[in-house]
């Protein structure tokens, strides 16, 4: 049975919740977390880089010299890749670098993350988390509380005032529960959930 103790704002134990052990106590699957964390930097890429071939290259339309009889190597144009200012073989040209997942290993690359944060003892859960007015000190200082400065905060709904506070902040990142991914929760040292953002991840992806 998978448990978490219960934080207030200011560090301090309020509670305890039991967490889904199909979420937070599952088997870890190693290469469907590799696939998950190469899909999403794979998708982030532009993949705009473009070098001209000799096909492309400007000039070198005139053979330099004679095919025979000068003791030198026979060349066909100055714009061949062996020249100075030729063109690039195989020159990487604009694509599309991005592949799909199958949803249901997307959800168990998902599942095996969190269960590695929870291993690690990297999960924090709060009663909850709200600002009266964004305040970069304020958020700061409740990281620093609960002992997770460099983390992932989770938040049930869109709390502008909490993702405003966070902004920010060098190593923080708010997401919201539809949003969280594989890639980021093994990138921030500590996940820090609301009480009501884990009971809608075990909704969600239970």
């Amino acid at each position: 049975m998978a448990l978490a103790k219960v934080l207030n704002m200011n560090g301090e134990k309020v509670g305890q919740i039991e967490l889904s052990d199909s979420i937070f106590a599952a088997e870890i699957n190693e290469h469907v977390l590799h696939l998950a964390v190469v899909q999403q930097l794979a998708n982030k890429r532009q993949g705009t880089q473009s070098t001209l071939t000799r096909a492309e290259v400007r000039g070198g339309g005139k053979k330099p010299w004679r095919q025979k009889g000068t003791g030198r190597a026979r060349q066909g144009s100055i714009r061949s890749p062996q020249w100075k200012g030729g063109g690039v073989v195989f020159a990487p040209k604009p694509r599309d670098y991005s592949f799909k997942l199958n949803k249901k290993v997307k959800r168990l690359a998902l599942k095996s993350a969190l269960t590695a944060k929870y291993n690690d003892y990297k999960v924090f859960v709060l009663d909850e988390l709200k600002f009266d007015a964004p305040k970069t000190k304020d958020m700061a200082k409740v990281l620093k509380n609960i002992g997770a400065e460099k983390a992932l905060v989770v938040i049930n709904d869109n709390d502008k005032n909490v993702v405003l506070s966070a902004r920010n902040i060098e190593d923080v990142k708010t997401a919201s529960v539809g949003t969280i991914n594989p890639y980021d929760i093994l990138k921030y040292d500590a996940f820090v959930v609301t009480k009501s953002a884990v009971e809608k991840i075990e909704e969600v992806y239970a």
